[in-house]
């Protein structure tokens, strides 16, 4: 009887490893003051309700990702992503296609979800100023982002083509609802290269990730920046002197999507489920002020009224703002990116 027992035990013991690998998922995210609202509001509470280990990561976007899975190297499950950059890597081929099966988006707000990346909040690129500087009368368009005789001081800028390429066209006078049509005739995108480059003399500093630009507007480091709302608002919270407009703000959305060769594809696919239900998202919006992709969210009686009014996905916000054109993107991203870097590089 004990030589069984303990020939059932090493058994066991055996097999743990096993058993605990396949029940583990990694997460990678963008860090700082974002991935702290996930983790504390999707990540760790979707992890307790199936009943697995989770390991969270962060990266710098899909670039990183790229890498590993043209080595063969893919460590990651889920990884969030900008919709831009997850509809240019679905296409590339680097994302797992999802199931609609498993993942409900039946009460999502339309268009807030992809073949290969489901929406999990809705956000503005916006453009935020230093009260410290310019108090309540700061910039409000990208014109006057540009005007460095009326608002001196320095800006900071996104390294990245995404979200970028828009407000140089919209300082350059193209309205907002002929941006991408401008974009995607010949010319289009050296124009707002040539745009971006009249203000180069004047960025201090050009940002790699939301945690830096919100890190850069917390020490007042610098007087404007384009960046992400919700980034901003925590910095206001944190006593930071930032105020932003989402006017002629680019209306996003961030998403999921699963690894190309993810260790764990099916058990990722049901946490991109478990995350995407109205509860998870109402309970993100405590944390950061980005808008729910499920509109069910809104319906549990979580979400305060009065601070719904503050979400970029509020009417009255969104009709202010230029929706990115994830079309464009897919077609265009790897021809403007490359121009962009050129651009930097000079």
């Amino acid at each position: 009887m004990l030589r069984k027992s303990l020939a059932a035990a090493a058994l066991g013991a055996a097999l743990m490893p096993a058993a605990v690998t396949a029940q583990e998922l990694t997460v990678v995210s963008f860090g700082g003051s974002y991935q702290a609202a996930q983790s504390k509001a999707l990540f760790q509470p979707a992890a307790a309700a199936l009943g697995i280990k989770l390991k969270e990561e962060t990266y710098t976007g899909i670039a990183d990702l790229r890498l590993k899975v043209k080595a063969g190297a893919v460590t990651w499950d889920v990884v969030a992503s900008g919709s831009g950059s997850a509809a240019r890597a679905g296409a590339e081929g680097i994302l797992e296609k999802l199931d609609y099966k498993v993942i409900d988006t039946s009460s999502f707000l339309p268009g807030l979800w992809q073949d290969h990346c489901v929406g999990g909040d809705v956000f503005s690129t916006v453009l935020a100023w230093n009260t410290k500087t310019y108090g309540d009368k700061g910039p409000q368009s990208w014109a006057d982002f540009w005007d460095v005789k009326k608002f001196p001081g320095k800006r900071s800028y996104r390294n990245a083509v995404a979200g970028s390429l828009e407000p140089a066209l919209m300082a350059d006078g193209v309205p907002p609802e002929k941006v991408y049509e401008v974009l995607s005739a010949p010319g289009g995108i050296e124009r707002a290269i040539k745009k971006i480059k009249e203000l180069k003399p004047h960025v201090a500093v050009w940002w790699s990730s939301g945690a830096q630009h919100a890190q850069l507007m917390k020490d007042g480091e610098v007087d404007m920046v384009n960046g992400w709302n919700g980034r901003f608002d925590v910095v206001a919270k944190d006593g930071g002197k930032v105020a932003y407009t989402f006017n002629q703000a680019l209306l996003d959305y961030d998403c999921y999507a699963i690894a190309k060769g993810a260790p764990n594809r099916d058990l990722a696919m049901k946490f991109l489920a478990e995350i995407s239900k109205p509860q998870y998202q109402a309970e993100f919006t405590k944390y950061i002020t980005y808008g729910p992709t499920n509109r069910k969210a809104y319906d549990l009686g979580t979400i305060d009224a009065a601070y719904a009014k503050r979400l970029p996905s509020h009417p009255d916000n969104a009709a202010r703002q230029l929706p990115v054109n994830l079309q464009w993107y897919i077609q265009n991203e790897a021809k403007a990116a490359a121009a962009y870097q050129n651009m930097l590089t000079e």
